[in-house]
């Protein structure tokens, strides 16, 4: 009997009489914390979508993260980040302080970047696209100065997925996704990954198993069904997104559009450059010149969702300045351009009609 699909393992253990069974990549299948069957099912479907050798799955992105940071990291080595990423990312690192880490911010461009990197640099994480204002990064130019000083490169790649961008193949070390966003792509669940290519890790896979970071079965086999239906859903919320942004910046209560897709946007060229099929991503963001506009729009939307995720099958709108960049001291958002007015958007699979219908009755209360 073959299956069409994997079975699910919801199990704990696993028969052991002597030494446990290995697997193929010679870790001991023996407790669902270290391996499972379904896990490690998800982990071949994630490094082939990645087109990557290895692949290890997380119960979140920070779960991820947290493992390389820990997995990499000594006493008196320097991290270099971009100022404008997830927050979370940002403040693990800066935790991590009271170890003896050095962590140094740099303004999200290669040419800011790679003027942070130092020779004492060890370890310098980017994302390939920013949250919320969505500048590019042109990782081949960050990753060859890394090259340069020996320093490891990560690229978190949960905006873009891998069917824009394969970050490895432009010579970034590892990428990171959150696994709850486009990749499992339905709101329901949480998980994050760590790929890369040449030889299996077993540092990571063993701090995984110390730290119990391993996600959980039934979330593992969630994603894994939810990835057969990315490459779909993500060209049809890229699309819509990219209408989206075009009406909103024909809009007169709008100051301004954040979009790659946008000719005139000035990320526009190296997303040209970098990303595949002609297309942008799920996200639009846009300014709405005050945070009593954006809350009053955010209370005025029927069908889109106000919420702190994206990458879902609902469109969801966020205030980043209430959720993702919360902590960011003022002074920082300013240079960044995240605005009191900003709203970030997520496009999902609506109707585009309904979802412009929708943006343009909310607009209405904008002053």
């Amino acid at each position: 009997m073959e299956p069409l699909h994997a079975p699910l393992y919801i199990t704990a253990v696993f028969r052991q009489i002597g030494d446990a069974y290995l697997t193929e990549r010679g870790t001991e299948l023996k407790y669902s914390r270290e391996e499972n069957p379904t896990v490690r099912h998800l982990e071949d479907k994630l490094a082939e979508l990645e087109g990557s050798d290895n692949a290890l799955a997380f119960n979140s992105g920070m779960g991820a993260i947290a493992t390389l940071y820990l997995s990499l990291l000594r006493a008196g080595d320097e991290v270099v980040l971009s100022m404008e990423g997830y927050g979370s990312t940002i403040e693990l690192a800066k935790l991590l302080e009271k170890f003896g880490i050095k962590v140094r911010l740099a303004y999200p461009n290669a040419e800011k970047l790679c003027e942070a990197v130092s020779d004492g640099t060890k370890l310098v994480l980017v994302e390939t696209m920013t949250n919320p204002t969505l500048k590019v990064i042109d990782v081949p130019e960050v990753a060859k100065r890394c090259r340069e000083v020996g320093a490891t490169l990560i690229v978190d790649n949960t905006f873009v997925t891998p069917l824009l961008y394969k970050p490895l193949k432009d010579g970034a070390n590892f990428v990171v996704h959150s696994l709850t966003k486009y990749i499992a792509g339905h709101n329901d669940v949480v998980g994050g990954a760590i790929l890369w290519n040449g030889p299996f890790i077993q540092d990571l896979w063993d701090w995984r198993r110390r730290l119990g970071t391993i996600i959980q079965p039934f979330d593992a086999w969630l994603i894994e069904r939810g990835m057969r239906t990315l490459e779909v859903r993500f060209e049809k919320q890229s699309r819509s997104a990219e209408a989206i942004a075009e009406f909103l910046a024909d809009h007169p209560k709008v100051k301004e559009v954040h979009y790659p897709g946008l000719k005139d946007d000035p990320y526009h060229e190296i997303a040209r450059r970098l990303f595949k099929k002609g297309l942008y991503g799920g996200v639009v963001s846009f300014d709405l010149g005050s945070e009593e506009n954006a809350l009053a729009f955010l209370r005025s939307l029927k069908k889109i969702f106000p919420s702190p995720s994206l990458g879902g099958v609902e469109s969801i709108a966020t205030y980043p300045v209430k959720s993702a960049v919360k902590n960011m001291e003022e002074e920082q958002r300013k240079v960044l351009g995240i605005t009191e007015g900003l709203i970030r958007l997520s496009v999902g699979l609506e109707p585009l009609d309904d979802l412009i219908e929708d943006l343009d009755r909310a607009l209405e209360v904008v002053k």
